[in-house]
């Protein structure tokens, strides 16, 4: 699957606050399983006082990527929205900041999601959600449909499942199988890491590049992903297709946005698609791929900022 490129998350200038830190989750209960602790970067304005009346606006990546992904939109998010909007971007279970955990699935993930909602003491959002994102948010949606003002999806369908998946496990194995030497610069090891990736059959620089922003080094010099891919394999079926349970709608503002020359959002779905979210468009972004938010981030913007700075509809 094609995801999105970006460094890790950095501190602003005096424009923008940036907090990383962990959420509290409530004690387990017997025989549920345990939301996790979701790392997340908040951004805010000068005043962030003027954002306290708006809805949140939380932003979720893809797979294999993380909450700095969309680091650089965040910032023109924030200042773009109108009313102002705290911006909220999130990593999923198994990804970025967030823990790992044994158990993936889109339930889970909505699990945490609902979570996070509870201990931030966020009512309601606007939600985004790229490929993976894109499902969480939309499983979100039909369970808690209160808690979303507005759902924006990128990218993803929740019908159809792109050709593209099926090649994701042959990147997590080949990503599993890099070895590189321990107490040598981060430089040297991602340069490493990128001619094994290449020698495993991943031909597309930018995906390689891409999937080498998950490496990092321990403080013992040696060298790991920080996502959690024996148990990402282990339980890919559980997100290779939407888990949508018949009957179960959305009414809420939706913008399903696709590109052009991907097949994760088919036309041919739309009618199928209307019927989960009666309330919902969808728009394509003429030339852009999977990636399309970082493909062309002034179209995307701007379908996106008028969507989120519309009026509610119904």
């Amino acid at each position: 699957m094609k995801l999105l490129l970006n460094l890790k998350a950095q501190s602003f200038l005096k424009f923008w606050k940036i907090s990383n830190r962990y959420l509290s989750v409530r004690s387990r209960h017997d025989g549920c399983l345990e939301p996790v602790k979701l790392a997340y970067a908040t951004y805010e304005g000068t005043m962030p006082e003027q954002e306290t009346h708006q809805n949140p606006f939380l932003i979720m990546h893809g797979l294999l990527g993380s909450k700095s992904n969309w680091n650089t939109l965040c910032k023109v998010f924030q200042q773009k929205t109108e009313p102002s909007r705290k911006v909220i971007a999130i990593d999923a279970r198994n990804h970025g900041d967030s823990p790992h955990d044994p158990h993936f699935s889109y339930e889970l993930l909505a699990l945490d999601l609902k979570n996070f909602f509870e201990n931030a003491g966020i009512e309601k959002a606007c939600i985004m959600g790229h490929s993976m994102g894109g499902r969480t948010a939309m499983l979100f949606a039909l369970k808690y449909p209160e808690l979303v003002e507005k759902l924006i999806v990128v990218d993803i369908s929740p019908v159809s499942t792109s050709s593209d998946i099926s090649v994701m496990p042959g990147y997590l194995h080949a990503m599993n199988n890099i070895n590189i030497p321990s107490n040598i610069p981060l430089s040297r090891a991602r340069l490493a890491a990128d001619l094994q990736l290449a020698e495993s059959g991943i031909t597309d620089k930018g995906l390689r590049a891409f999937l080498l922003t998950n490496l990092i080094q321990n403080q013992n010099g040696s060298f790991v992903w920080r996502v959690n891919i024996p148990d990402m394999l282990m339980n890919f079926d559980n997100i290779k297709r939407f888990p949508y349970e018949m009957g179960t709608v959305f009414n809420g503002p939706t913008l399903f946005i696709g590109g052009s020359s991907s097949d994760y959002i088919m036309k041919k779905d739309i009618p199928e698609i209307k019927k989960i979210f009666p309330n919902s468009e969808v728009k394509y972004i003429e030339g852009a791929g999977h990636w399309l938010h970082s493909e062309k981030p002034s179209e995307f913007l701007q379908i996106t900022l008028e969507f989120l700075n519309g009026s509610n509809t119904s």
